[in-house]
């Protein structure tokens, strides 16, 4: 019996973000309300404000003194005050570098500015089989994918493959199969050939998934060995963003090396494979999470669709891009016998969720966009995966559009106070300063303040 996936009514009505595309390639929040494009993470601590360098000055300094480029993490939500502020000053002379957080074609809009003096940075789809992905979701959704969409269809496409490569809805016998089904060697398979794949794993036959996102070669850590990067301004007229240029990194194990199975036991075409998909429909995040889920649905639909026999049945639970919320989900799927999860979409949920429900109940957990550093530091005994790269990554990609691109010497941050906004600020710093770049101020500032003038003062000051 073929069972029908799981689906919400909210999805029908789920309006896209920005739309995420590769234009070249050279080398290496708390409440509820319209979300951007990206990491997010939740909680707020203390108010801790720290400087990172020397003073400012330099080529690439503003005409008011202060520094030439000012990074900014957050997300829309606190996003839309913090510019609306930002641009009533007096002097915006100021380059503004933005990460995928902040990737919201709405933005400008709401602030009431044309922000042309910001560029952004994002995980892009650069995988060899993006096209095929496009595809099938303007196929299924008549319309085009968004940021991390194709993320969310390959973490659950490598999860359907490694439970049949498994043979049974167990999450430690999944885990062994995740390098085996993703990494090389094998027959190559991606997303227009998928349902094939499921065939030859339930065979016993090794593969090699070559996702829409990447190649989704899983490194020791369970992080994509390569990812790519977009970079991106905002369109105002079309309430869009508008990718510009793409960027290809590498990360330090890039041959994807880690542990994995040394057979694939197949699966028999009477079962039922079981898949949840714990993202968020609502909140902070709903509208990357809509598309994201829309994304997520597919590879069921695929095998459900198709004539091998088996059914995936794919559980959605909401996150709310809310701890608590999440690991309510994630026990509630848990309780329902899933083995494995694509989620959750931030690191601030990802972290707890991963920490106090899938790796103590032995669930695997890949997550399609949560970025932070620690998670590839968790004691997660090879249960955490993701398809999105780390922000390790990503802080070494706006380092070199800020000091390359943008020609600036020096620097000061603007991060959201939480562990995604202070490690990515963190990692900024570092690659930055390496590369002969100067950082003034780093300022940390909370979700949901009614003024960010103060935090503005400090980090453009020098």
């Amino acid at each position: 019996m073929v069972r029908e996936t799981k689906r919400r009514d909210f999805l029908a009505g789920v309006g896209t973000v920005g739309i995420v595309t590769a234009a070249g390639c050279i080398g290496s929040p708390d409440s509820g309300g319209s979300g951007g494009g990206g990491d997010s993470g939740n909680g707020s601590g203390n108010d801790s404000n720290g400087s990172g360098g020397g003073g400012g000055g330099g080529s690439g300094g503003g005409s008011g003194g202060g520094p030439g480029l000012l990074v900014v993490i957050g997300y829309p939500e606190s996003g839309i005050q913090l510019f609306r502020d930002y641009y009533s000053r007096s002097t915006t002379d100021e380059e503004i570098l933005i990460p995928d957080g902040l990737r919201d074609g709405a933005l400008p809009n709401q602030v009431g500015n044309d922000m042309n003096n910001v560029t952004g940075t994002a995980p892009t789809s650069g995988g060899p089989n993006q096209q095929a992905f496009t595809q099938l979701f303007q196929q299924q959704y008549d319309s085009a994918p968004s940021v991390f969409t194709s993320q969310s269809y390959d973490s659950v496409a490598t999860l359907i493959l490694a439970n049949v490569a498994a043979g049974e809805n167990s999450g430690s016998a999944i885990r062994a199969q995740m390098r085996n089904v993703a990494n090389p060697p094998g027959t190559a398979v991606g997303p227009g050939n998928f349902v094939e794949g499921v065939r030859m794993v339930a065979d016993g036959q090794d593969i090699n998934y070559q996702g829409a996102s990447s190649t989704v070669n899983f490194d020791e850590n369970g992080d994509p060995a390569s990812a790519a990067y977009a970079i991106w301004e905002f369109a105002r007229q079309q309430n869009d963003t508008e990718t510009v240029e793409t960027q290809t990194f590498e990360s330090d194990s890039p041959d994807g090396t880690g542990p994995s199975a040394d057979t694939v036991p197949g699966s028999s075409m009477d079962r039922d494979v079981q898949v949840g998909i714990l993202l968020p429909e609502t909140g902070d995040l709903a509208s990357v999470g809509g598309p994201m889920i829309q994304a997520a649905q597919i590879p069921p639909m695929q095998v459900n669709d198709s004539d091998l026999g088996l059914s995936v049945d794919a559980q959605v639970e909401d996150t709310q891009t809310q701890p608590e919320v999440g690991i309510s989900g994630a026990e509630a799927l848990v309780n329902a016998g899933v083995p494995a999860v694509c989620g959750t979409a931030s690191s601030g949920v990802n972290v707890p969720v991963s920490q106090q429900v899938f790796i103590p109940n032995g669930i695997v957990g890949c997550s399609p966009s949560s970025t932070a550093l620690n998670v590839s530091t968790l004691e997660d005994n090879d249960f955490i995966f993701r398809t999105a790269p780390s922000d390790f990554l990503q802080g070494r990609v706006m380092a070199q559009v800020g000091s390359d691109r943008l020609e600036t010497s020096n620097a000061s941050t603007l991060y959201v106070n939480n562990e995604y906004g202070q490690q990515l600020s963190n990692r900024f710093v570092d690659v930055y300063e390496d590369g002969g770049g100067e950082v003034s101020q780093t300022v940390a500032f909370n979700i949901g303040e009614s003024s960010y003038t103060s935090v503005l003062e400090e980090a453009l000051s020098t």
